[in-house]
């Protein structure tokens, strides 16, 4: 088994921006007369998608809303976040980003991107910060109809690679995925993968507990040797040990 592919979450992995969403989420609620508690937005929308996210707020005071309605919720939030970004002079990206994909990419390892988030939200931050073509595939809370701690999205992202690159042949457990949030781990452990917990969330010895590797920023995390442990359990299942 050897490492063929890293694949990251978005917010809380690439950009700093849970005050935002937290912000519009409680906008949005506000708009329909309603009230975000306080600790509510961290306790049931954390690593997951904005669609369940909303959703659930909403159920819980006794309003259900059709696809339709909450389609449109969303399009005003993720208008809202283009224009929260657009007055931002510099994006709020975690530090040690641009290196640890340097790395990957000077390892001819693929990069893709697993994320709840809406599309034009991701592209959005991906374009301004120059990091889109680092990323073959990107899939986003539009592409899936789950949530984490659902497998669904890290699945899909294994098919596309293999779609993108035929000869890849990529398995789940060839994949290693960079998170911050239970669910999303979850998510990636379910599909198969090992999974880097970075503490930019929750913090460093509640991630401990269920992530193959624990760092406190990507500046810690030394893929050389989380590579050095695929190749080794590479050479251990073809010899048999």
């Amino acid at each position: 088994m050897s490492l063929k592919a890293v694949l990251f979450e978005f917010n809380g992995v690439i950009i700093h921006d849970q005050s935002i969403h937290e912000r519009l989420t409680e906008q949005i609620l506000l708009e329909e007369n309603l009230i975000l508690k306080p600790g509510e937005y961290r306790k049931v929308c954390l690593g997951r998608s904005d669609r369940p996210c909303l959703q659930d707020l909403l159920a819980s005071r006794g309003r259900v809303l059709n696809d339709t309605e909450l389609t449109q919720l969303l399009y005003r939030k993720a208008q809202s976040y283009a224009l929260e970004l657009e007055k931002i002079e510099e994006l709020p990206l975690y530090p040690g980003l641009d290196d640890f994909i340097s790395q990957v990419c000077s390892r001819n390892l693929k990069l893709g991107l697993v994320s709840g988030a809406v599309r034009q939200e991701i592209e959005q931050v991906l374009k301004r910060s120059k990091l889109a073509e680092h990323f073959q595939v990107v899939v986003a809370g539009d592409d899936i109809t789950t949530s984490k701690p659902e497998p669904d999205g890290y699945v899909l992202a294994v098919k596309r690679l293999n779609q993108e690159y035929p000869d890849l042949n990529l398995q789940p457990q060839e994949c290693l995925v960079i998170e911050d949030t239970f669910a999303g781990i979850q998510a990636a452990k379910r599909a198969g993968m090992q999974v880097v917990g970075v503490a930019n969330t929750y913090p460093f010895h509640m991630l401990q507990r269920c992530c193959n590797w624990t760092v406190d920023s990507l500046t810690d995390l030394e893929l050389e040797r989380v590579q050095e442990v695929y190749s080794q359990k590479e050479l251990q299942g073809t010899t048999g040990e």
